[in-house]
């Protein structure tokens, strides 16, 4: 099949289709069907009500749940970045002034990323560049330490 017989059966869709029978005639026969019957039969039966008290109970426990997690998640827990940074001093230098510059850059990209954390504090990247921005840090004042 090309491309000219797919457009010409394309085309020939395009033309309104009248169904086989009439439709109408049998949603009418059901609607009346289920008209004359019980007029309470089609109606859902009451839950009883230790269900309805299961249901409640169960709906009460999901929103405490639901809370308590969320309250949870707020909370920004002691040995996050955030926290052991603060516990950090403020700026180091070491002696030797090869290490001098690095420790500047550290302690610079320390300060930048805790104003980030603290203007977005659910960040996991910032937690995470943090992190390694501390480590960089405390291998760095070991190697001050074997230094001299």
């Amino acid at each position: 099949m090309n491309e000219f017989e797919w457009r010409r059966q394309m085309r020939g869709l395009r033309r309104p289709l009248a169904p086989r029978r009439d439709l109408w005639a049998a949603i009418e026969a059901a609607l009346d069907d289920a008209g004359q019957g019980d007029p309470h039969a089609t109606a859902p039966p009451a839950a009883p009500p230790r269900r309805r008290w299961r249901v409640a109970a169960g709906l009460a426990a999901s929103l405490l749940l639901a809370g308590g997690l969320g309250w949870h998640w707020r909370q920004v827990p002691a040995t996050t970045p955030l926290a052991t940074a603060a516990k950090l001093p403020a700026s180091w230098k070491p002696s030797d002034p090869r290490l001098a510059g690095a420790a500047i850059e550290l302690d610079a990209a320390r300060m930048e990323l805790q104003m980030a954390i603290r203007q977005a504090p659910d960040s996991p990247a910032l937690q995470r560049l943090l992190g390694r921005t501390e480590r960089q840090q405390a291998q760095l004042r070991h190697l001050a330490g074997q230094a001299g």
